[in-house]
């Protein structure tokens, strides 16, 4: 059994971002590619509703995926708190985080201080910018070393 742990991120006024859209669809192929067999989907409320997690969950309906293999994780605001707030959901310890690549180690690094066996699958990036692309990666270069250096928790 793995459970897919799908990273939120902004839901902007006009519907879900780009990067939410692409991680939630990846999420959806890896449940029908039979590589997950339930999904978390992590993400509370930002500067637009619904929260990340209700807005995941409509888009994964519109992919065909049954509401029996999802389960909302719909208060976290952080990274951290994404994962952090899962575990008590999880039942098993094995995870997938979906998520995109820049932001991969960090949440991996995350998942395992929280004893989980974490491996990612990067949402892939057809549609994306490269700009953004490129701003985010250097945020989460800082982020990654101020976690791995317990900066912050």
């Amino acid at each position: 059994m793995t459970t897919g742990l799908i990273l939120g991120a902004a839901v902007w006024a006009n519907g879900p971002s780009p990067t939410l859209r692409r991680r939630t669809r990846h999420g959806a192929a890896l449940y029908q590619a039979g590589r997950v067999d339930h999904l978390i989907l992590c993400g509370g409320l930002g500067q637009h509703a619904p929260t990340e997690a209700k807005a995941m969950r409509t888009i994964l309906r519109a992919e065909g995926i049954p509401e029996a293999v999802m389960t909302l994780e719909d208060t976290s605001t952080t990274t951290g708190e994404n994962i952090r707030n899962a575990v008590p959901l999880l039942k098993t310890r094995d995870v997938i985080i979906i998520t995109d690549w820049y932001h991969a180690p960090r949440a991996k690094l995350i998942a395992r201080r929280e004893g989980l066996s974490a491996h990612s699958s990067a949402a892939p990036l057809k549609g994306a910018k490269p700009l953004p692309q490129t701003k985010m990666a250097l945020r989460e270069a800082f982020a990654y070393l101020a976690y791995l250096l317990r900066l912050k928790s």
